[in-house]
Parts: C-alpha cells; structure tokens; sequence
C-alpha cells in the first residue's frame, strides 16, 4: 500500500476520530485472521500509540480477529496492571505478551562485517545479527502493526519504525551491539537526526529482512505534551521507509527546543509513573547534554527512581562501574578482566549514555536509593522533597525561570524531546 500521512493543522493536533479514521483507513480491505500489535511500553506513554493499539483491537476484534498485544520491551521491565490499564485500558492483560530479549528470538540473518565497518567509519567491525521476536516469523500473523512515536534518541537519532522491532522486540545481540556502536560513534553524531550510523544498519536490514517478507504495518506518531495533555501533531502509516522520513521531518520541528545560549542551570522533572530506573532515567542527561554548558549543573528531581538498572544483571553492572565517561568506560571494556562488560555491551553503551563526560556535573534528588548509592555510581545525591522545595517545583514552567535570583531551565519531560544549544549547532 501507498503511505498515509495525516498532519494536524491546528494547535490542539489531531482529533482521536481522525487519528482512528487514518488507522481504520490503513486496516481496510486486508484479509485479516490474526493480527499481532506491537506498541511501545509505559516509557512512551505520550505516544499516543496506546490509543491506536485500542482502535486496532476494537475494529478488528469486532470483526472476529484474533489481536494479541505484545509491548516493545527491549530491556524494560513488563507492563504492569496499573501501567496496562492506563494505556491500554479496554484490552484484557490477558492479551499481553512479553517480549524476552534474551531467549525469545530467532536469527533472520546478519549484517556483514564490511557494510558495519563502511557505515561506521571503521570504528566497529563486526558483523551484527539481525533477530527478532520468534512470534514475528513464526506466529502465523497476517499483519504486525507497530505504532509508536517518533522522537528523538540517543542511538539511532530518532526512535522508532526500524528500531521498534530490532530493539524493541529483538535479541540480546542486535539491541547489545547496536547500542555499543552508537555509543562508540558518538550520541552528538545521531540525537535529532535521521541517517545515523545505526539508523543506516537498521534500514540495511529492513531491505534485505523484512519488506516483502514480513507483512508490517507501521503508525508512527509525532506528538508532545505540554502540560501532560497528548497533542497528536502528525500521524504516518505505511509499510515503507516514507512514513518514517515524513515523520521524523516533522520531529524534528516539534520535538527539538533550540535554547540561545548553554544552560548554566537546568532541572528536569521524572515523573515516578514513568521513570522509576535510572536506566530510563538518564534521558535527564543525554537529551539535554547538547544544551549544557561547561561546568553547569543539571539536577534530575527522580522521586520514582528505586534503582539502577531494569534488571538484575544490568543493576549489578552498573554498580561495578559506573556512570563515569565514554572514555573511562571504552577503557574498561578492553581490559580482559572486564568479561562481564563485554558480554553486556548494552550496559556498556548505557554507562556512556548516562554521563555527562566531565563536562558538567549531575545531581540526583531521589526518595527510594540511598545517597551514598547514587554518588557510588558517579552522580552527586541530593534529597528530592528539599530540592523539590528549592526550585518551587509547581510553580516551575517549561524553559527559563528565575528562582532566589537563579536563573533555572526547567524540562519537565525529557522523554518527549531534545534540547540543544544553537551554539552547539554552529560547531
């Protein structure tokens, strides 16, 4: 089929009866028996992606399809109830399943050594293998439908179409060496972007693994949420890469917030219902590192935050070593006595990610960690209700603010965008 676009034209952004006009549009005239959803989890609740997860199982179920819903988790942590109800509430969590990202997976091929080595400039020479959630392959699905909001990322610059099966619901080498290779080639070299190094081996694979072989619909929304209502700016559909080109063109505009000069102060608010791991946590850092300046601070105001990582392993990890810079970590990750590191290249990434190199410092007011846990790792630890208290948290609006005579940036979502500095641009 032809891709679909649909863009809002007013400030308020798309209506829900258009959003399911669009999507029932895009289901009609298929033969249809069973159909697997795979939406993003609660991390990307300002998606919109809940919604259209509903209309695909109500149009269709209505029409005796068999729907199953299966989140992608990647390495998160499973829906849960509270968290289903509220995205997906009308769907019976019997319908779940949950992706397992280390076992659940079948092997679709792999990209050669030479075409990683040229994409990547020559800093990661290995081939990459292409896996994907067995169900996708072996399930006996006439149509994957995969909505989900496309928004800028640390890995592959802008999340989403591609990256919603290979990491979301894909295997322990894809999402390992993928987010290894985008921490090796540098986070300023993809975030806000579209033909990054990873994103460019993702389209490889889409070409020689998937289109024309594997029946995937995908409904990428471009949305945000200003006061924590979900605006729909843009919805496209399609089983191509155009749906993907149009909406990143216009997330680029509505999800990048270009500040004019580098922000001395800036405080970032995690909501607890959706970020209760540092692991997700640190969008905090990586999205807003572009707009710091040298020697500024960022405080994350993480009263949810409970631990490290999403699971044990990744907890255990990031306890050894720590958030301590790229290079001290790429350093570890070549001593021979660091097996455990490499054979978690995720963390390894992710250690990266969550640092500021050096270049300014990261203060963590939490409830649930213990301080001396938080500065173990390499942030500097602070009490959330004090902080809270010190920057008038509800008073705070999105953007500059003074507070007793500071001037203070606030984000009250990382998830929902990238913030970088003009200056920055312009090097």
């Amino acid at each position: 089929m032809k891709d679909a676009n649909l863009v809002a034209q007013t400030a308020d952004g798309l209506t829900g009866e258009q959003i399911r006009d669009a999507v029932l549009g895009a289901l009609e005239g298929r033969n249809l028996r069973r159909v697997l959803v795979i939406p993003p989890d609660f991390t990307r609740f300002h998606s919109n992606a809940g919604l259209i997860t509903r209309i695909v199982y109500e149009a269709l179920g209505e029409k005796g399809v068999e729907v199953d819903v299966m989140p992608a988790l990647g390495t998160h942590v499973p829906v849960s109830e509270t968290q289903w109800e509220a995205m997906f509430g009308g769907i019976p969590r019997a319908r779940m399943i949950v992706h397992d990202w280390r076992s659940d997976v079948v092997k679709l091929g792999e990209i050669p050594a030479d075409v990683v080595s040229e994409t990547t400039d020559g800093l990661w020479s290995a081939p990459l293998a292409v896996e994907l959630n067995r169900r996708l392959v072996e399930g006996g699905y006439d149509l994957i439908v995969s909505p989900g909001q496309v928004v800028p990322h640390e890995v592959i610059g802008m999340a989403n179409h591609a990256k919603n099966l290979f990491v979301g619901v894909g295997g322990s080498e894809m999402i390992n060496c993928s987010h290894m290779i985008g921490a090796v080639c540098g986070m300023e070299k993809a975030m806000g972007r579209d033909h990054s190094p990873v994103r460019r081996l993702f389209d490889w694979a889409m070409e020689h693994f998937v289109y024309g072989k594997i029946p995937v619909l995908f409904a990428l929304t471009v949305t945000t949420a200003p006061g924590g209502k979900i605006r729909t700016h843009g919805l496209f559909i399609g089983e191509g890469r155009d749906c993907l080109t149009r909406a990143i063109a216009l997330a680029q505009e509505k999800n990048v917030d270009y500040v004019e000069k580098p922000l001395r102060k800036c405080v970032v608010y995690l909501d607890p219902s959706e970020f209760t791991s540092t692991w997700v946590g640190n969008k905090a850092i990586y999205r807003t590192r572009m707009a710091m300046a040298d020697g500024g601070e960022l405080v994350v105001l993480a009263p949810g935050v409970d631990r490290f990582g999403e699971d044990p392993a990744q907890q255990t990890l990031i306890r050894k070593y720590g958030y301590k810079g790229r290079l001290h970590t790429l350093q570890l990750f070549k001593m021979p006595e660091n097996e455990d590191l490499r054979r978690n290249m995720g963390v390894a990434a992710h250690l990266i990610h969550g640092s500021s190199d050096g270049r300014f410092s990261v203060t963590y007011a939490v409830e649930r960690i213990a301080k001396s846990e938080i500065e173990a790792v390499g942030f500097k630890a602070a009490d959330f209700a004090e902080q809270a208290a010190k920057y008038d948290l509800p008073h705070l609006k999105p953007g500059f603010n003074e507070v007793n005579g500071e001037e203070v940036y606030f984000i009250p979502n990382p998830a929902l965008g990238l913030w970088i500095a003009k200056e920055a641009m312009e090097k």
